[in-house]
């Protein structure tokens, strides 16, 4: 029988799955997705929140690409909280508590919905390639599928093994099977399988909870929406309270008492942990001088009375479980639900993959989210988006789409997988981003937007109202300069109140608003054309005038090393014949094989002068065809 053939065939219904599923049908690209079950896509494995520290960048990110996620998590969210408020803009970050059941629904709606994409339900067992290309899938019922562009995104599928105390269960998530024949059909594609290790805590019934004991962490009034193309959250959206509690001494006794118990301190799980994200046995373990460790009891939904108590991730026996959990503030007679449980699980090595995502061995094949070795929601949707991307973009026969690491939170991720790899689950961090001050989470739209109107993912309209809101901001900022203010007058009295010192000279309210001191709305009403401007205006214009000269050494540093990103390295260039660049080196550039020297100048034990012999070359050899 003749295989029924997509331009784009995704595999998984996680969240890079959606992603990418949506992305290449919104593209125009026939698309199918295959999953084991309808019922799980859009599933929020552990816990039920969307953003965080470096997270929230993303799903902004996302968003302005034309991604779904911070759409989603609009509709969804039962709290909304901005990390960092009280610190600058690089480093805020927004985040989310969704209702569980509803984040999922509202996922399988849009994938039921859109538009040149179907699903079926299966499970893949073969990729199927031939000369270096692939060709289609196969699937354990026995159904063949043609594809021009596969993507993988299998999250903890890859022959994932479950873990509760000496208990041992083959599986991606609970009650949901691993995917064992796929796992070997990559291994006999070439491909090295490492495996890592995630975890989630126990589930608890809020009806047995002591609230009166514990700290209550209300939402955000009014909660900041992700989504640009979300005005404002409804005012008779619910939302609910998390609250907070501590481990304590007899909690860490007990832990300590039964490690021998713990899948990990066992030796029955050797893969390795996220390290940022630890599991309570760890915590215990390797900070043996904290007395406690905080507990944040986040709500799954509001139709639920299931809670979810983050922070004490583990896979200890079931028992041990309840009694570490009773010895707890507010949980000394709490009803577990489930128990937590540790998962291993298959993960590529992301030194595999060109920048687009696509598998250096095997065009038109692309991985994203976890099997990329990543952990988190979000790590995974920006991928999947990104692998989705470029999968349409394979099928139509154009070049791939790459963020570079000055444009965005999600070009420094992809570039630290793909340059530096990883021997760790990897999370985003604000910290890992060299230009935060020029990439926030205020003005991804401003940064990425062009890139999804460019792939049609985001409606003209849409493109027209970002526009607008940054003619708003460069007209406000130029109007700000052109306002004058002198000293003696009434501006003094207002400075004075805010402990700022008075004018000495003639000055403009661009400069008055550069003091640390002063914000937009003390000086306002001395602006001679009041606009009423929306709050998320105001922010970026006092942000640009307050940061405007690190701003402009950030850019000065990308413009710096900018020209060296550009310069592509053929995909079969012969380093060994490279005189002056040492067998080691020549050895390590041929094996990660950078698309760019940029990427070649971040791998690690490259050096400036192996960079600069390479350059020389690649000049030569650029030279030389333009002669030919």
């Amino acid at each position: 029988m003749k295989s029924q053939q997509f331009d784009c065939i995704v595999i998984g219904g996680g969240h890079a799955g959606i992603e990418a599923a949506l992305a290449a049908s919104r593209m125009g690209m026939n698309t199918l997705m295959i999953t084991m079950s309808f019922d799980t896509i859009g599933q929020m494995s552990c816990n039920p929140a969307i953003g965080g520290v470096g997270k929230g960048q993303l799903v902004k990110e996302i968003d302005a690409l034309g991604g779904e996620m911070g759409l989603a998590a609009d509709r969804t969210a039962i709290q909304f909280r901005q990390l960092n408020a009280s610190k600058g803009q690089a480093v805020r970050s927004s985040r989310c508590q969704s209702d569980r059941t509803r984040y999922k629904l509202y996922m399988q709606d849009v994938v039921k919905n859109q538009k040149n994409l179907i699903t079926r339900e299966d499970t893949v067992s073969d990729i199927i390639v031939k000369g270096g290309q692939v060709q289609g899938i196969k699937t354990e019922s026995g159904q063949t599928y043609a594809a021009k562009t596969i993507v993988i995104t299998t999250g903890t599928f890859l022959r994932g093994l479950i873990h509760v105390g000496h208990s041992t269960t083959p599986g991606g998530r609970v009650d949901e099977p691993a995917s064992n024949r796929l796992t070997d059909n990559l291994k006999d594609l070439g491909f090295e399988i490492l495996r890592f290790k995630t975890g989630t805590p126990p589930r608890l019934d809020n009806r047995t909870i002591d609230y009166s004991q514990l700290i209550r962490q209300d939402s955000d009034n009014p909660p900041v929406p992700f989504s640009f193309k979300t005005k404002l959250i409804p005012s008779d959206q619910k939302l609910l309270p998390c609250h907070i509690t501590s481990t304590n001494e007899r909690t860490h006794e007990i832990i300590r008492e039964n490690l021998q118990f713990s899948p990990m301190y066992s030796g029955r799980i050797k893969a390795t942990g996220v390290r940022y994200c630890p599991s309570i046995e760890d915590k215990i373990f390797k900070f043996a001088d904290k007395i406690s460790h905080t507990i944040f009891l986040e709500p799954e939904g509001l139709d639920t009375f299931l809670v979810y108590p983050n922070g004490i991730s583990n896979g200890l026996p079931a028992d041990v479980q309840e009694k570490m959990v009773r010895a707890i503030k507010g949980l000394e007679h709490v009803t577990m639900v489930r128990p937590g449980y540790a998962i291993e699980h298959g993960v590529i090595p992301p030194t595999e993959l060109k920048p687009s995502l696509e598998t250096k061995k095997v065009a038109g094949l692309f991985f994203a989210g976890q099997i990329n070795g990543t952990t988190g929601y979000e790590e995974a949707a920006c991928q999947g988006l990104m692998a989705g991307i470029n999968a349409a973009l394979s099928a139509q026969n154009r070049p791939p789409f790459e963020l570079g690491r000055h444009e965005s939170y999600i070009g420094v991720l992809i570039d630290d997988l793909t340059t530096k790899g990883t021997d760790e689950p990897y999370r985003m961090f604000t910290s890992r981003v060299e230009y935060r001050l020029i990439i926030r989470e205020d003005n991804a739209d401003k940064r990425l937007a062009k890139y999804g109107r460019q792939f049609g993912l985001i409606s003209q309209e849409q493109y027209d109202a970002i526009e607008k809101k940054y003619t708003l901001i460069e007209k406000e900022i130029k109007h700000l300069e052109e306002t004058k203010v002198y000293p003696g007058t009434e501006i003094d009295t207002v400075l004075k109140k805010y402990s700022s010192q008075p004018l000495r000279k003639v000055t403009s309210l661009r400069d008055v608003l550069k003091r640390p001191e002063i914000r937009y709305h003390m000086i306002s009403s001395f602006d001679g054309d009041l606009k009423n401007l929306p709050a998320t205006v105001i922010d970026q214009v006092e942000y640009e005038i307050k940061y405007e000269g690190f701003i402009l050494r950030q850019q000065t540093d990308i413009e710096r090393f900018r020209h060296i990103e550009i310069i592509k390295i053929p995909p079969h260039i012969d380093y060994a014949k490279i005189s002056g660049i040492s067998k080691e080196i020549s050895e390590k550039l041929k094996r990660f094989a950078p698309v760019s020297l940029g990427q070649a100048s971040r791998i690690s034990g490259i050096t400036p002068a192996a960079i600069s012999i390479l350059m020389v070359y690649l000049r030569k050899q650029r030279e030389n065809k333009s002669r030919a």
